[in-house]
């Protein structure tokens, strides 16, 4: 996993509540993951029935084809758990994601995948929308996970909370299997006790303890 520590790019006023996962990356319709993520991202809300890109669609627009950061409302990414849901962002190029609140399994999901999850309060929160539609996506945002703030035009300086394992595991750019291999010293030294104190326990036929 690529480790975050900060991105500067156009921000995108994605302002809707409830915004869901089939919604985000849809399934069907012959798309093959692995290769289409970025076609799948809101590929519904993207097209119109005639195959043509809905100019109306704020991802379509010009100005905020190619966004690093998207504000939006509460509850982003309910609904299913699928993962695609964040590597159709990222597909992208977007690697934060600014709300009022996530979906909790959504949440988890962008913190395996590297991208950053914001959560703002409602103050916060407005004054971050309304500096990103002021910009129109003309003007970039900066986000810091060193020193967790945002920052944008006309002064701009917000400041974000985020739990301290959560920062260390995407500064570090670790996933769960990354978080583990950190105590990879007390897992085998563990494993040496057990054999030891419980040898009758142990298959004869592998050796638990690999070094």
């Amino acid at each position: 996993m690529k480790p975050f520590t900060r991105v500067a790019g156009v921000a995108v006023p994605f302002l809707e509540d409830d915004v869901n996962t089939d919604q985000i990356a849809p399934v069907g319709g012959g798309v093959r993951f692995g290769e289409d993520y970025a076609q799948t991202f809101f590929r519904h809300r993207r097209r119109l029935a005639d195959g043509t890109e809905n100019p109306d669609f704020i991802f379509n627009q010009p100005d905020y084809k190619s966004p690093v950061i998207v504000v939006t409302g509460k509850n982003f990414g309910c609904g299913s758990s699928r993962e695609s849901a964040v590597w159709a962002l990222q597909a992208i190029g977007v690697s934060c994601i600014v709300a009022r609140s996530f979906a909790d399994i959504y949440r988890e999901n962008c913190l395996q995948n590297g991208v950053l999850p914001i959560v703002l309060s409602d103050e916060a929160a407005e004054r971050m929308e309304s500096a990103t539609i002021a910009a129109g996506g003309k003007q970039d945002f900066t986000v810091d996970l060193e020193e967790r703030t945002i920052r944008g035009p006309d002064g701009l300086t917000l400041t974000f909370d985020i739990s301290p394992s959560d920062r260390t595991r995407l500064l570090e750019g670790l996933d769960d299997i990354g978080l583990t291999m950190k105590s990879l010293d007390d897992i085998r030294a563990f494993e040496r006790k057990a054999l030891s104190a419980r040898p009758w326990a142990q298959r004869a036929d592998i050796n638990v303890v690999r070094d």
